[in-house]
């Protein structure tokens, strides 16, 4: 079996995004599964990783001086919230934090588009999950045109510019969880379909899949232009949760394996000590 070195290495040369490299999403298969193995393999690799990182946030926490954020985008359906489940359901919840990032408030709106942002990203010591992020503001914000051109295409340089500030304490790790159209219309209709999940139905989201072309050209803009050395980005394919959950855990236990925390050493004698 592969150490999670060599499988992580696997995957970075597989699906990063080099710096300023032009991406072709519809050229990049979302039903892969290769790079993971058989189902079964894979589901138990990421519940060892899963564990891994409960370890390792420990050591992070109790050193207390960098911080990860990783970061997830993708289509509706794409599984951020499975993700974070299958990733992070073994963390213990102190030392992480998950935010999801809504239509702006009135009080967001009121500020620059980074300004939420800021607000959440993690403190030293722990684990920040993005479940969309400052990305919206160039997807959904192009798309929709809820910006002039030139005020989207200034964002990108702010975005780069406040990762590239946030770094010297905080390892960045963005994952774009790429679904095909037809799997994201199969879970679609299984919300409407199972009344316990018809609460996680968004009729909005049948108008967004109209747009899915335009969305695609604009996630391939923000790729291209935001996967930097310090907050690269990964195109992870999604159409297989088992598949799309394996590829995450390996590479967010890398990272945090190669920011290698460490306990901090104590001031005096354990041994000398006596507790009466």
């Amino acid at each position: 079996m592969k150490s999670v070195t060599q499988r992580a290495r696997d995957l970075r040369r597989r699906f990063h995004v080099k710096p300023h490299a032009a991406v072709d999403l519809e050229a990049l298969d979302p039903a892969e599964t290769s790079h993971v193995g058989d189902k079964e393999t894979a589901k138990a690799q990421t519940e060892e990783d899963a564990l891994a990182i409960d370890a390792l946030q420990d050591r992070l926490f109790a050193e207390g001086r960098r911080a990860l954020l990783v970061i997830l985008q993708g289509m509706d359906t794409s599984g951020k919230d499975g993700t974070t489940r299958a990733v992070f359901g073994r963390t213990g919840p102190l030392g992480v934090s998950v935010t999801s990032f809504k239509k702006p408030s009135e009080v967001e709106l009121s500020h620059d588009f980074l300004w939420r942002v800021h607000k959440a990203c993690p403190q030293r010591g722990t684990i920040g999950i993005f479940n969309r992020s400052q990305y919206e503001d160039v997807l959904i914000g192009r798309v929709r045109k809820l910006a002039s051109r030139e005020v989207i295409e200034h964002r990108y340089e702010q975005i780069n510019a406040f990762e590239d500030m946030i770094s010297s304490s905080t390892h960045i790790v963005k994952f774009m969880l790429h679904i095909s159209k037809d799997e994201q219309k199969e879970r679609l209709q299984s919300r409407l379909d199972n009344p316990d999940k018809n609460w996680k139905f968004d009729p909005s989201d049948v108008a967004e899949r109209k747009l899915w072309d335009d969305y695609l050209r604009a996630y391939e803009t923000m790729l291209q232009r935001c996967s930097t050395a310090i907050a690269p980005w990964y195109v992870i394919p999604a159409d297989k949760k088992w598949a799309r959950n394996a590829a995450v855990a390996t590479i967010v236990r890398a990272t945090l394996e190669e920011m290698d925390p460490q306990y901090p050493k104590v001031d005096f004698d354990p041994a000398a000590i006596t507790i009466d």
